[in-house]
């Protein structure tokens, strides 16, 4: 880090905790605003190039600490609006210097609204912070708090992997590489120090493995990546079927309170003439397949037929967002599957 230049966009607000009519006692908050209350959607600044890092975040200078919140999720943002969180998380920021959690939503009736993950920190873990925003740029809320729990073991001081290393034979060059004329180490290392290459590999990675799962399992044949815009994740046949559809989505990293598996199944963004458009319906795909990976650690699956999960209380036509994965869900892919191409 010796040498680096870091630069940052911060969207910085005043956090505090006072009385205030029909809200918790042991609430915190930050008020997001600049200017008056015009009820317009306001941008968040990317920097495209991703020389500079967004930031989003209360600031308490009383208590000496910072809370978060996801630039990607909050953008556009309206001004005038409170990110609340309570005394028990800012206990433990002040108490470890670090730490992240799931929003509490219900205090305001807005669980409709997507899952969403704060990380708090105290002042001398700001740099911290910065990085933890560098990595989790673009991340769904589950690999969010995963990378933010990651972060918080992880020592600031540690230099990029070293690339004076030997070149392998051209025989065993990977293709890319060669184009590259580097080593594969090389490329490696480079997708690791460019933020947006490697959110965009990591973005590709759960549904990498689940190719791979799928396309081993008996009676799997077709079985392809789907690159269609808005359109479902895998394509295959099985048995002979017709085409059947699967949707990767990665679940939260806190279980429910029965100690469940919990997805957030709903699209971060809806369009402004139709909310319910944040919703799935059954016919966008046949299969859902939970990746296990931020509440595991490991590349494991669920799999739920779509038709099976419940509907949305509000929308009509659409699926339910509180999905939690009970005996609905499956290991055996293949008992899915056949009850996908005999329906």
């Amino acid at each position: 880090m010796a040498g680096e230049r870091l630069g940052i966009i911060a969207y910085a607000f005043l956090a505090n905790t006072k009385l205030t009519k029909n809200r918790p006692d042991d609430e915190h908050r930050f008020q997001v605003k600049y200017g008056p209350d015009d009820g317009a959607m306001h941008e968040l600044w990317q920097d495209p190039y991703g020389l500079y890092t967004t930031l989003f975040l209360g600031i308490n200078p009383e208590l000496g600490f910072f809370v978060g919140a996801d630039p990607v999720l909050h953008n556009p943002t309206r001004f005038f609006i409170s990110v609340e969180f309570k005394q028990e998380h800012v206990d433990t920021v002040i108490r470890n210097g670090w730490h992240a959690w799931e929003r509490d939503r219900r205090s305001r009736g807005s669980e409709s609204e997507p899952a969403e993950v704060l990380v708090g920190g105290s002042a001398d873990n700001f740099l911290r912070y910065i990085r933890f925003e560098q990595e989790a740029l673009g991340e769904d809320q589950g690999h969010r708090q995963f990378l933010a729990d990651q972060v918080s073991t992880r020592p600031l001081n540690v230099l990029p992997p070293s690339t004076s290393v030997l070149v392998p034979s051209a025989a065993r060059l990977h293709d890319l590489a060669r184009e590259f004329e580097m080593s594969e180490t090389e490329v490696l290392d480079l997708i690791m120090s460019a933020r947006r290459l490697k959110m965009a590999v990591r973005g590709w990675v759960a549904e990498t493995h689940l190719v791979r799962r799928l396309a081993v399992v008996p009676g799997v044949t077709d079985c392809t990546r789907s690159d269609e815009e808005g359109g479902p994740d895998v394509l295959l046949r099985f048995e002979g079927s017709r085409p059947i559809s699967v949707e990767c989505k990665n679940v939260l990293r806190e279980r429910s309170a029965a100690g469940l598996v919990r997805v957030d199944f709903q699209r971060t963004r809806a369009s402004k003439a139709d909310p319910c458009s944040r919703y799935y319906s059954p016919r966008d795909f046949d299969v859902v397949a939970a990746c296990l990976h931020a509440v595991t650690e490991r590349w494991e699956f669920r799999f739920a037929r779509t038709v099976s999960l419940d509907p949305h209380g509000k929308c009509s036509g659409k699926l339910s967002h509180l999905v939690k994965l009970d005996g609905r869900w499956s290991d055996s892919v293949q008992h899915v599957f056949r009850a996908v191409a005999n329906g």
